[in-house]
């Protein structure tokens, strides 16, 4: 097996300077990159990387702890961490949590000991001993898509003590609100996600700002939750239309409720959008298919997780760094299940229609 000292030799170098070259830990010039680049594909030589983390005490290795891997949105965080840990030399070992707070801390410890250089993990609604855990053995760490203390991102409203990456909710969801209301309904439902989840605070929180700027009331008996499972979500959509004045549109609080809710409405009978209208949060890649094609808030899910990554390297890079929350802006994708005429041909399928961008900036946060 070829070793370093061989690639050296053979691209007429240093040790050192290979090591600089597949390492990044110096600049070196690029004819002399380009012949160690060479030398490494000549010879097939395999750096080492067990022997590399002794050295440097980092594996160039990311941690990351998502649940339900199977929703479209998840699966799009995957794959935006994976290409950005790629980029920059990393590999990733993956965990699914099962959005179990015992369940989440052992696997966070598992890949914790297995020496990851950091952790990027989505949070269940009750995340108390992940932090505690986090917190004691001091694990560089960001938080995805869920904030861990509220929406402020912080514990009683203070600083937040964890790098967090998430998208927009409450603005996105107050534009589904306000266009509902702007083409006529009185009563809009919600259902809900999850209780505990940042995520579903923060939607829940835009659908009552929808409904203050359109002017309507706010009638707690139209807000169900579905607990961010389809099954959840029939119940919550069957409560909703048991009502003696049922809503006349829907919102979903993401996509994978979206799905319960279409079930319930197709075992009654109810037709989209003619006997109730229906926006949701979360686009996924077969919105546009189904009839009507829904119109949704689409969250820029590989970016997310690209973000989520470049924090990392930075906390890595910079661990006295005070901690930031980082939120990236939604698209609203308009289709026909709102009861709008079908967009025109320009818009297309799964097309935004509009950059949705933060209603007020947060203090002490960027984005």
């Amino acid at each position: 097996m070829p070793t370093m000292l061989d690639v050296a030799r053979c691209a007429g170098v240093s040790v050192a300077t290979v090591s600089h070259v597949l390492n990044g830990t110096r600049p070196v010039r690029e004819h002399t990159r380009q012949a160690v680049l060479d030398a490494v594909e000549e010879l097939g030589y395999t750096p080492n990387t067990l022997a590399r983390s002794l050295v440097t005490s980092r594996t160039r290795s990311i941690g990351l702890a998502v649940s339900a891997i199977r929703n479209p949105y998840f699966t799009e965080l995957l794959q935006g961490v994976e290409a950005a840990a790629l980029e920059h030399g990393y590999g990733l070992l993956l965990a699914d949590p099962h959005d179990d707070p015992h369940h989440e801390r052992t696997v966070v410890q598992l890949l914790h000991e297995r020496r990851v250089d950091g952790l990027i993990v989505a949070p269940s609604a009750q995340p108390a001993a992940l932090l505690a855990y986090l917190t004691r053995h001091g694990v560089p760490a960001v938080l995805l898509d869920r904030l861990a203390d509220g929406p402020a991102g912080g514990s009683a409203g203070g600083s937040p003590r964890f790098d967090q990456v998430c998208a927009e909710n409450a603005a996105p969801t107050a534009r589904l609100v306000g266009h509902l209301a702007g083409l006529g309904h009185r009563r809009i439902g919600l259902v809900a996600g999850l209780p505990g989840l940042s995520t579903t605070d923060e939607r829940s929180a835009g659908y009552r700002q929808g409904l203050t700027a359109a002017g309507l009331p706010h009638d707690e008996r139209l807000v169900r939750h579905g607990d961010s499972t389809a099954t959840g979500a029939e119940r919550a959509t069957a409560a909703l239309l048991s009502l003696d004045a049922p809503p006349t549109a829907l919102v979903s609080g993401n996509n994978t409720m979206t799905l319960g809710v279409l079930r319930t409405l197709r075992d009654r009978g109810l037709s989209v959008p003619g006997d109730i209208a229906l926006c949701c949060f979360d686009d996924f890649p077969w919105a546009d298919l189904f009839s009507p094609r829904l119109t949704a808030v689409a969250q820029p899910g590989r970016e997310i997780g690209a973000t989520a990554v470049r924090v990392l390297l930075d906390r890595l890079d910079g661990p006295g760094r005070a901690p930031r929350t980082v939120r990236l802006p939604c698209d609203f994708v308009h289709r026909d299940s709102c009861g709008c005429p079908a967009p025109e041909a320009g818009s297309g399928p799964g097309r935004p229609v509009r950059r949705l961008q933060r209603a007020l900036p947060e203090e002490g946060t960027d984005s």
